[in-house]
């Protein structure tokens, strides 16, 4: 592509409206000129802009070789010129706009059109001879024939309308009658290709007729049918990324970023309500479930294949002390890491340096760290001012004594400060033991067995939980290893579904009712199906309705949301609280479960069940002074900078500015977010459900790799992500650095296919 520098008037860099699809325009006319497919008159090129009605093609009577991007013309698509004050000054479309409005509005799969003078096709024009099927490669890419279009004079309605009825028939290259030659493309190379591919084949029909006429042979139909079924195919797979799209997002171009320093300093005392949360206007779910559905039914938008192999050369040449260690890891750890976060494709980068908002590789590679250790360092990675005191706590106890220590009260007594309907907390090894423990305690609360949750959450990896992973509906499919009745007490409900979640309530009643709900307040899979906002009120309706307990699952959402939790931000109280990552400030033995005093009874300690104790929980390293110290101090720290708010002002520019990159090169990718929580669907593979088996078993794969192959370009451009669909930014994610980001993620949008 031909390198252009931005435009500059009176001093300033002045901004252009849809420069990419300009760009391509005068892409295509360079190579025209440059491949010496241009030796009559130049005609007219044209590119359809993404997720418009419009497309930008030449001006009229301009030389190819001499055009700047801002010389091309706007036009919609009834034929009508836009003009636009920063581009085309006082140029005026080609006089052929109408033809190429009416081929945009018969082909959705058409994105690109060529009009040219050519020599040996022109030839053809004059004589009026369509080109029949010669090759299975010509019908393979042009169509059936090269048909003859009826002459009309050049820049009139007629012209347009016979072009039009022509191109309906599928082909993509086709003769004016003393005229020129049209070529149609899915993009702008394939176009540019398509008319070579014609010129090429107009020498040798014309060879052909000149040594024996008479005497032209053509491939069979059977073949000529096979090769048009492969371009039919084709077309309708490009035409579906058109035509079951929805408009992108439009950020206004003179919108100001959101800024992560406009967020005030607390006072000391500051409440949870008075700290405010990440989230600083709730998403429009309708609209959001209606943009990742569009996603999953389109064709799968992945990098070009030489985009790919620059990926995997990174790796291959970049990251080799990575592939050196965990290759060697693999003789002595399944897989050759131990966290499933670490499984990235092509292999797994292993990390020596984290601080602040970056990581550093073994190699020495540095990356924009979204993925934030899966969530809890809220603060960013390897924050001193918590280190520092960490250490002075353990410099005295050492990380654990097996005995009480004083900062297992000061971090419930903290959590509750913030989390008022917290009222008693037990500190756990993990969020899955949590889990375990909260379910445990809402059955020998309520006397009931039977759990449900929300299709498609994770709960962590215990037997009880471990259904409906990920794809919802799929029951025990994910869940080896696991005896029937580890699952028997458990259902499932479709998410978003409260008519579902009623109905379950009701069957569970005749098997003795239901303890507890569990679901993740922002939506399974940390928000990847978004609930809407009143979703948790009516969930905690129906929980009092049918005697079964509420439990949050705010093992990501705890303090990322706010001080105050999902539960603070919702207004919705839950009966149990479980928690994990962020609950130790991203140092180990995170996990917990807290909620209000009647029913945290269950879990008082004692060997002999004494002091009220129903229920057995434990853990040697439980409640350590490193990790209950490092929660304490880093709560305060979040409490004293605001780190959340912080952080969701970073997740709302970086969510707005990827929306602007989506927007620009016409992609069908979704970006919303949740505060500090950012997901960026590229293949929709987590919106896949049991619903729709025969979709989910045919495109799991695809759209999985897909996924894959995505976080790898990003890692390839220095951003770690959370299986390249998801993001966490922190209060180091400066606006400086989200801007960074957004550069890298640029050069990345520009390599997929079809843009």
């Amino acid at each position: 592509m031909v390198a252009v520098r931005p435009l500059e008037t009176h001093g300033r860099i002045r901004l252009m409206k849809y420069r990419l699809s300009r760009q391509h325009v005068v892409d295509m006319c360079r190579t025209m000129l440059d491949r010496g497919y241009l030796k009559a008159t130049e005609g007219n090129v044209s590119v359809r802009i993404p997720g418009h009605k419009l497309y930008a093609v030449t001006p009229s009577n301009y030389d190819y070789d001499k055009m700047r991007v801002d010389d091309i013309c706007i036009v919609d698509f009834d034929g009508k010129h836009v003009p636009d004050p920063d581009g085309a000054g006082g140029l005026v479309p080609s006089i052929e706009c109408g033809m190429h409005a009416n081929v945009y509005r018969e082909r959705p799969d058409v994105n690109a059109i060529v009009h040219t003078h050519q020599p040996f096709a022109s030839a053809l024009a004059f004589l009026r001879k369509p080109i029949p099927a010669l090759t299975d490669e010509q019908v393979r890419f042009l169509g059936k024939e090269v048909a003859i279009i009826d002459y009309a004079p050049s820049g009139t309605g007629f012209l347009a309308k016979n072009v039009q009825k022509k191109v309906a028939s599928g082909d993509n290259a086709f003769i004016i009658a003393n005229h020129g030659v049209v070529a149609l493309g899915t993009d702008p190379d394939r176009a540019v290709f398509n008319m070579a591919l014609l010129e090429k084949v107009s020498i040798a029909y014309l060879m052909a007729l000149t040594s024996e006429a008479g005497k032209v042979y053509t491939i069979p139909d059977t073949i000529r049918e096979i090769a048009f079924s492969k371009l039919r195919k084709d077309e309708k797979r490009i035409a579906a990324q058109i035509t079951e799209a929805v408009e992108p997002i439009r950020v206004p171009a003179e919108e100001e970023p959101v800024s992560s320093g406009a967020v005030a300093v607390p006072a000391e005392s500051a409440s949870s309500a008075d700290l405010g949360y990440a989230i600083t206007e709730y998403l429009d779910v309708d609209d959001t479930m209606r943009r990742l559905k569009a996603l999953v039914a389109q064709p799968l938008r992945g990098l070009r294949h030489d985009a790919l192999l620059d990926t995997l050369n990174y790796f291959d040449t970049k990251c080799t002390a990575s592939k050196e260690i965990t290759d060697r890891a693999k003789k002595f750890i399944p897989g050759g890491v131990q966290h499933n976060l670490a499984f990235n494709y092509p292999f797994p980068l292993a990390v020596d340096k984290a601080e602040g908002a970056y990581l550093t590789d073994r190699d020495g590679n540095v990356y924009i760290d979204f993925l934030q250790a899966g969530g809890p360092t809220i603060l960013g990675s390897n924050y001193a001012p918590v280190n520092e005191r960490v250490a002075e706590v353990i410099k005295e106890s050492g990380p654990v004594t097996g005995l009480f220590h004083e900062y297992e009260l000061k971090l419930a007594e903290i959590i509750n400060q913030y989390m008022p309907h917290i009222e008693m907390y037990r500190s756990l090894g993990s969020g899955t033991e949590a889990v375990m423990a909260a379910v445990r305690a809402a059955r020998a609360h309520t006397g009931k067995k039977m759990v449900i949750k929300v299709g498609g959450a994770y709960h962590g990896w215990s037997d009880t939980v471990v259904y409906g992973l990920r794809v919802p509906g799929s029951f025990r499919m994910n869940a080896k290893g696991i005896p029937f009745g580890a699952t028997g007490r458990t259902r499932e409900a479709f998410p978003h579904d409260l008519g579902a979640l009623k109905r379950k309530l009701i069957e569970n009643r005749a098997r003795g009712g239901t303890a507890a709900i569990i679901v993740e307040p922002l939506g399974p899979e940390s928000g990847t199906r978004p609930v809407p906002k009143d979703f948790n009120a009516n969930v905690r309706k129906l929980c009092d309705e049918f005697g079964a307990m509420l439990i949050f699952d705010e093992v990501v959402t705890g303090f990322r949301t706010g001080l105050g939790g999902a539960a603070g931000y919702f207004g919705v109280t839950p009966d149990l609280t479980v928690f994990g990552k962020a609950v130790s400030g991203g140092y180990p033995m995170a996990g917990g479960v807290g909620g209000k005093a009647g029913v945290m009874s269950v879990f008082g300690s004692g060997l002999d069940g004494k002091s009220g104790a129903h229920i057995q929980v434990g853990g040697t390293l439980s409640a350590n002074p490193l990790s209950c110290a490092a929660g304490y101090f880093a709560i305060q720290e979040m409490a004293r900078t605001n780190a959340p708010v912080i952080a969701g002002k970073a997740g709302d520019r970086l969510t707005r500015g990827l929306q602007k990159l989506i927007d620009k090169y016409g992609l069908p990718y979704v970006a919303y977010n949740q505060g500090s929580i950012v997901h960026l669907e590229c293949s929709g593979v987590m919106l896949l459900d049991m619903r729709n088996p025969v979709k989910l078993f045919k495109e799991n794969k695809g759209r999985k790799n897909l996924m894959e192959q995505m976080g790898a370009a990003y890692a390839a451009h220095g951003i770690i992500t959370l299986a390249g669909s998801r993001m966490y930014t922190s209060m180091a994610d400066t606006d400086e650095v989200i801007d960074d980001a957004l550069s890298r993620f640029d050069q990345v949008f520009a390599q997929v296919e079809g843009v």
